[in-house]
């Protein structure tokens, strides 16, 4: 074969008017660039015929795993491999009588030949990765970081191997050298290694995959998971920004993964609401038939006072005895039957889930009255709607119970109170130009509109001119 390639370079040669490539001279150069050039031409007619036939085969099939394996890419690939081999099989012909530049033309030769059969390596492992990433087992796992491992080792390989012809030295003696140097390329590839092993972690532990809804404070990232890299891990905000970090930080720090709450079907409503400790009190008869007239009350207030009845009767307190040593119902009780009443049959809540209306450790701004509720809606937009719907109930509830809500004084507060005052100094001040109306005098005072304020009758300068003139009437 070799014989015969010689012969039809040599005619090749002379039918184009230039002397064989065996003689020592520029013709050897004009060789190489018809073997070059025919080799090219070789390349684009497989791409041309091979290519599209190929595809044209496997889009017929049922299979969808041959569309990715026999992928344009992969193809395309395997066509200069094809070519790769060829040259290095005619190239050396050409130059056989000169030994050092047919060495030279060998090594770089061999170059090409390795670097040709790592991107059909590397197009082989992408296509193998998409095949099984579409598979359901693989679904949305960080895959990509997997991938792009074996690419980076096949081209570890591809690298070393170079370096070894060109050198002429072994591949071993390379990776000896390589071997001492391994705290510099410790160093260098610090993060891709870290990578490496945090993707593997992330796969194996099934931490995090494309898709989940995931929450790192540190990195200030609240969003989805849109690609998980050897080196990277980007994640949409909800604010549409993105962020990317290194995969070792999620497995060396914490994160908040919101994909289980997800497939559960119900996401965590916690709300509390500050009630004022002085409109805590026993319910009065009054009350309670008020509160007999809610739905939602109804049967809860007369089986309590049914209840209540046998303890105190089985005790001995009657009706007339002190509150002390009577069972009796409070508003703040009988608001959070309301409150759970409200939420199992008004709101979206999940009743196989842990639902409560609890009271939590005062403070000195109140009592805080906690619910705590799974809803169905799972979705931001639709939990935000729940929630609010809630709270605002509760808010404009309350008062119907006889409880207020603790908010500090604002302004307008402060405002008020001070004209009140200064309406009360007046009144006080201002002698009465109305002469008192005939009958009886008016012995109860009235009461100031501003707290802490004395209480004067009316007519009268001050409490003991008020107190002598009823002595002397005596």
């Amino acid at each position: 074969m070799r014989h015969l390639l010689k012969k039809w370079t040599d005619s090749l040669l002379d039918w184009l008017g230039v002397e064989s490539a065996a003689h020592d001279t520029w013709e050897s150069w004009v060789a190489l660039g018809l073997v070059i050039a025919a080799t090219v031409l070789v390349d684009q007619l497989l791409r041309w015929t091979i290519v599209p036939g190929v595809r044209k085969v496997v889009e017929r099939t049922r299979t969808k795993w041959d569309d990715r394996l026999f992928s344009t890419r992969v193809l395309r690939c395997g066509c200069h491999l094809v070519s790769a081999v060829l040259i290095a099989v005619v190239l050396p012909v050409v130059f056989e009588a000169r030994a050092a530049v047919r060495e030279a033309v060998l090594r770089l030769l061999n170059v090409y030949l390795i670097v040709s059969i790592f991107r059909f390596v590397s197009a082989f492992i992408y296509a193998s990765f998409q095949i099984v990433a579409a598979s359901p087992s693989w679904q949305n796992k960080p895959i990509k970081g997997l991938r792009q491992t074996a690419q980076g080792f096949a081209l570890l390989v591809c690298f070393i191997l170079a370096v070894s012809v060109l050198m002429d030295k072994s591949p071993t003696i390379l990776l000896t050298s390589l071997g001492a140097s391994a705290a510099v390329l410790m160093l260098i590839f610090r993060d891709s290694i870290l990578g490496f092993v945090s993707s593997i972690q992330l796969s194996a532990n099934d931490m995090v995959k494309v898709g989940d809804w995931i929450s790192v404070p540190k990195f200030d990232a609240d969003g989805a998971v849109e690609e998980v890299s050897l080196t990277t891990v980007k994640i949409r905000n909800w604010d549409n920004t993105i962020v990317t970090m290194p995969p070792y930080q999620l497995v060396s720090d914490s994160f908040v993964n919101w994909h289980a709450m997800q497939l559960s079907g119900g996401r965590r409503i916690e709300l509390s609401v500050l009630v004022d400790m002085t409109s805590i009190r026993f319910c009065t008869p009054g009350m309670l038939e008020r509160f007999r007239k809610i739905r939602l009350l109804g049967d809860y207030v007369d089986r309590t006072e049914q209840e209540y009845a046998r303890l105190n009767e089985a005790q001995g307190a009657g009706a007339d005895d002190s509150p002390v040593n009577r069972m009796r119902q409070t508003n703040l009780a009988v608001f959070r039957a309301y409150m759970m009443r409200y939420l199992q049959e008004k709101t979206s809540a999940r009743h196989d889930m842990k639902l409560a209306v609890r009271m939590l450790a005062p403070t000195d701004t109140g009592v805080p009255i906690q619910l705590y509720f799974y809803t169905t809606s799972i979705y931001f937009v639709d939990y935000v709607q729940v929630e609010l719907a809630v709270f605002e109930h509760m808010l404009c509830i309350l008062p119907e119970f006889g409880l207020r809500v603790f908010q500090s004084p604002s302004g307008d507060d402060l405002r008020a109170w001070t004209e009140a005052l200064r309406a009360a100094q007046a009144a006080q001040a201002a002698p009465s130009a109305v002469p008192p109306p005939a009958g009886p005098p008016v012995s109860s005072p009235v009461s100031s509109p501003v707290p802490g304020a004395a209480a004067v009758p009316p007519g009268s300068g001050s409490p003991e001119t008020t107190a002598s003139a009823s002595e002397r009437a005596e």
